[in-house]
């Protein structure tokens, strides 16, 4: 935590920090959050609240803030200093110019504890580089290249328009965060800065493959609640934007039915069983159009020799991408 307080606190008086507590018992949270705040009590405030996992975190961050942007930093993560000074003069800019944009898109790092190797995630090709754009300006995403929470940066105001609800004790919703609000973004602007450092290989993460194979009950629940979210495409009204959004759905259900896959026992394969259910029952032009998405056939592959062959692509995928 210190160091990524530490991280964030250069921007200035500009910035306010809202520190969650989430109900942390196992360690001293609490007292280093109030040191924190009693350090910086114009900058930094404190939210102590009973546990309510990562979506009733970022909720309460939320309804707290009085920022004109809004951005998740986890604790075990932090901020490049010049990025973020760059990244301030950017919305500066904005608010100066009285020209909010919805949506500010920065590249970030996976740092890997184990390795010491770091990958970039650039959003070129994909995105206009600096330059205010609307949807029906973006080009394709590719592999590796949605937009994730570590890449974005949300004008507040957006993310409360759109509704916004998390779960609580809940992983993974930081899907629903970054998939939810879209359609309410109407202006975005790529900042070609490695903004985001994201600390990642650590065993109990919960990107961990394990972790991630024993909550997949968690990983179908996000997923239900994205496919609840919209129907694809009628209802978003730019065609970049549905084709975008229905590539990152499939990655989702793709990721969902490739760890009931890997766990391949009779619960996981149930649990696969009753995603597909839902998603039909939502609409079935979507689901059909969404079952023909490369990334779905290859992790849908119902037979054993054929879940074999999920498998090791998604493994190739791994190593290519170091995403867990």
């Amino acid at each position: 935590m210190d160091a990524c307080i530490e991280s964030i606190l250069g921007g200035g008086r500009d910035i306010e920090i809202i520190i969650v507590n989430d109900g942390s018992t196992k360690d001293n949270t609490a007292e280093k959050a109030d040191e924190w705040a009693a350090a910086h009590p114009d900058i930094i405030k404190v939210i102590h609240q009973e546990n309510a996992g990562h979506g009733g975190a970022v909720m309460a961050g939320l309804r707290a803030a009085s920022g004109v942007y809004f951005k998740v930093v986890d604790s075990d993560d932090w901020l490049d200093r010049t990025a973020r000074d760059l990244l301030l003069a950017k919305l500066r800019g904005f608010i100066a110019g009285d020209n909010l944009v919805d949506l500010v898109v920065c590249n970030y790092v996976y740092e890997h504890v184990q390795t010491g190797s770091q990958k970039v995630i650039r959003y070129r090709g994909a995105l206009p580089t600096n330059k205010i754009v609307g949807w029906d300006e973006i080009g394709v995403f590719g592999p590796g290249q949605n937009i994730l929470m570590h890449a974005a940066i949300f004008r507040t105001q957006v993310l409360r328009d759109s509704g916004l609800e998390l779960p609580k004790h809940t992983f993974y919703v930081d899907n629903i965060f970054v998939y939810v609000p879209l359609p309410f973004v109407k202006t975005l602007h790529y900042l070609p800065v490695n903004l985001y450092r994201y600390f990642i290989g650590r065993e109990d993460q919960s990107v961990n493959e394990t972790v991630m194979i024993g909550r997949l009950d968690q990983q179908m629940r996000i997923t239900n609640i994205m496919v609840d979210a919209y129907v694809l495409p009628d209802e978003i009204p730019s065609k970049r934007l549905a084709r975008y959004m229905e590539g990152y759905l499939a990655l989702i259900i793709s990721a969902s039915s490739m760890f009931a896959a890997i766990r391949s026992d009779a619960e996981a394969l149930r649990m696969r069983k009753e995603m597909w259910e839902h998603l039909y029952a939502k609409d079935a032009k979507m689901a059909k159009r969404l079952g023909r998405h490369p990334l779905v056939l290859g992790s849908n592959l119902s037979s054993q020799p054929g879940r074999k062959a999920s498998i090791a692509l998604y493994r190739l995928a791994q190593r290519l991408y170091h995403f867990n």
